[in-house]
């Protein structure tokens, strides 16, 4: 019995990248509501870090007594035992950064002087950036690259708030001479926008929560005709990932519920550029 709990307690994950991995060795057999947790506490682990069991719970549509049979099911004591590994992770990586912004965040419902606004939103930036540098590992950004630079034609997917970014990649593409096209879905006809790509050409999907139907969507379509599909989305819990070849995390950060663009962009731009160069050196 002595030599079992030990066990257990050895398999209890006791940092962020420890947790994550458990996290995604199960997301296949897991409840859907548990699921739902876990899928919102890798995209939102500032959230889990700093509000209260009610809070999370709220924004993550769940029960609080769910939260804490999620935090039981992964070997924690509670809620709080689990809320400690997100506040070690926030320690370790954005101390400075995230302190201010947690005291901006304390003023929400009151005046905010417009500096203040400002920094709130370059401060979320700045986090964006820095958890991107993180989560994008470079041997999936080259791969990702490789397969965007071997495609005849790429196809732009990204609808509502991420619209702006598949928009300017087609902008960047076509200035580099690489041919692109962007599914905008006017009129419905997304469709018929990817019905044209073969397997020599390659979709470029953009996505985060609460992804865009149609986005995912068209990502099945392109990868059940064999497709490749690069992704640009916040989880490995988003729908994005089944249909993807290669996926690229960018998790951003949010002032006042107004969520980041910056490292989205940043790694558009970078993505662009690379593939340009990948395809001058063949």
């Amino acid at each position: 019995m002595g030599d079992r709990l030990e066990e257990v307690m050895d398999a209890i994950p006791a940092d962020y990248e420890g947790l994550r991995t458990l996290l995604l060795s199960r997301r296949e057999t897991m409840p859907k509501r548990l699921k739902q947790i876990a899928a919102f506490a890798l995209e939102h682990p500032e959230e889990m870090a700093f509000q209260t069991v009610a809070g999370v719970a709220d924004h993550a549509g769940v029960q609080p007594s769910t939260l804490v049979r999620f935090a039981k099911s992964l070997g924690y004591d509670g809620f709080s035992h689990l809320q400690q590994i997100f506040r070690d992770r926030l320690r370790e990586r954005f101390p400075d950064y995230r302190e201010r912004l947690r005291s901006l965040r304390d003023t929400e419902g009151h005046h905010v002087h417009a500096t203040s606004l400002l920094e709130g939103f370059a401060d979320a930036a700045a986090i964006s950036l820095d958890r991107m540098r993180e989560s994008v590992r470079p041997e999936e950004f080259s791969r990702a690259i490789e397969t965007l630079a071997k495609a005849d034609t790429i196809y732009l997917l990204g609808a509502r708030r991420v619209f702006p970014i598949a928009a300017y990649c087609a902008y960047a593409f076509g200035k580099l001479g690489v041919r692109a096209i962007l599914i905008d879905h006017i009129a419905q006809l997304g469709p018929e926008q990817l019905a044209t790509a073969t397997e020599r050409d390659a979709v470029l999907a953009i996505s985060f929560t609460p992804y865009a139907p149609v986005t995912a969507d068209l990502a099945t379509v392109a990868a059940r005709r064999n497709i490749p599909v690069v992704a640009i989305t916040d989880s490995a819990f988003s729908p994005l990932v089944p249909s993807a070849d290669i996926w690229l995390e960018v998790a951003e950060a949010d002032f006042g519920a107004f969520r980041s663009l910056s490292a989205s962009f940043a790694l558009a731009m970078a993505l662009a550029v690379g593939t340009a160069e990948k395809r001058a050196e063949g």
